[in-house]
């Protein structure tokens, strides 16, 4: 067994078994906590609890028009980091294949011209992002280990990937035998310990922010606050 048929066995199962079992794990911990009971009574015309829940998480993914300009940069770059990242991952056609691989289901693939900008739009991102943090005296103070390393092990997959860029993604996706196994395994190691990583960091925060903001719905609603 060499380093990549250890990446596509052992590993990635284990890698999946933390991901979701540390994902699990988490919202457990979170749930389980009992709710604050609210003394005051709801301010007239408050809409539902459900309702207000979702405005919350529906208002909380688009920024507020009157935010400072600087800010408004910050929220385009995260909009532009997001969907570079769901477009190269549900996308491309070695990526569909790995997930049909694993749960047997697929879809069809973005066009390779697609793939390629996406992956370099949001490579570009994570760099302004990454040079933020350390240009801004307020992103760099409150920036902590958890930050670098969660930046850290969402770039490195991108980097790792564009190493077995060599041919047109639907040829990969159908190869039998593996050509650049060395990259390939790779590239499928940093992503196992993003995997890895994610149930315990702060990129958590792509499950727990509908919990958050919903909260924050419910709460403001019933005061009759408009987000």
């Amino acid at each position: 067994m060499d380093l990549l048929d250890f990446t596509r066995g052992p590993l990635l199962w284990f890698s999946l078994a933390v991901f979701v079992l540390g994902t699990a794990w988490r919202l457990w911990a979170i749930l389980r906590l009992p709710a604050l009971a609210d003394r005051s009574p709801a301010r007239e015309g408050s809409p539902s609890p459900s309702l207000a829940a979702w405005r919350g998480i529906r208002d909380g993914l688009w920024p507020r028009v009157d935010i400072a300009r600087a800010r408004r940069f910050a929220a385009f770059n995260a909009y532009v980091f997001h969907i570079g990242l769901a477009v190269v991952f549900f996308g491309y056609a070695p990526h569909i294949a790995f997930v049909r691989r694993i749960v047997g289901i697929g879809w069809p693939a973005f066009p390779d011209p697609v793939m390629y900008l996406g992956a370099a739009v949001t490579v570009v991102s994570l760099v302004i992002a990454l040079v933020w943090r350390f240009t801004d005296p307020v992103r760099r103070l409150l920036s902590t280990t958890d930050d670098w390393i969660s930046w850290t092990l969402v770039f490195l997959p991108f980097i790792t990937g564009m190493a077995v860029l060599g041919t047109p993604s639907a040829d990969i996706a159908q190869r039998v035998q593996v050509i650049y196994r060395g990259p390939l395994a790779v590239h499928l190691l940093t992503l196992e310990l993003l995997l890895i990583w994610f149930p315990f960091g702060k990129l958590m925060h792509a499950v727990l922010f509908a919990f958050s903001r919903a909260a924050t719905g419910v709460r403001f609603g019933h005061r009759g606050v408009q987000l």
